[in-house]
């Protein structure tokens, strides 16, 4: 199970059960996508009124908000576990 490194010293690899290799699954974020699902419109409809158009963009506009928040937050608690506030 070890294989011969350049200094020579065994490196051990883990081995998975049943032989399987690593695998990472990505998914795709279609923000869009998502937003045209939530108000039940179509692309067609965003085209051809401009009422659905202006609400489709104000839901769009709020996702947007909401995801840049969410990464502030995240960074904010890697930066600061405990939650401090100094000043």
């Amino acid at each position: 199970m070890s294989t011969p490194s350049p200094l020579g010293f065994g490196l051990r690899r883990p081995v998975l059960p049943g032989g399987a290799s690593p695998t990472t699954h990505v998914m795709f974020q279609h923000p869009l996508r998502r937003v045209l699902a939530f108000t039940g419109r179509s692309i067609d409809d965003v085209v051809n009124d401009p009422i659905v158009k202006n609400e489709v963009l104000a839901y769009y506009r709020v996702s947007r908000f909401v995801e840049r928040r969410m990464e502030m937050t995240e960074l904010e608690q890697q930066w600061n576990p405990l939650g401090l506030r100094i000043g």
